[in-house]
């Protein structure tokens, strides 16, 4: 149960960086960009936890 937490709390982390970097650097906010960038923002975050782990570090 620890580890589901901890490993949703990093994605939850990797989620919202990606997301205010990919907000900041868009000319114009609308709410489709918003959600296309969350939506990017999500898989990157995925990818980077399981870079990590990849890696050998943190929780398994």
């Amino acid at each position: 149960m620890l580890r589901r937490a901890a490993a949703a709390a990093e994605v939850l982390g990797w989620w919202v960086a990606l997301t205010a970097v990919w907000t900041v650097l868009i000319s114009s906010v609308d709410p489709l960009e918003t959600a296309v960038g969350a939506a990017a923002a999500l898989l990157a975050a995925c990818a980077a936890r399981g870079a990590r782990r990849a890696a050998g570090g943190g929780l398994r």
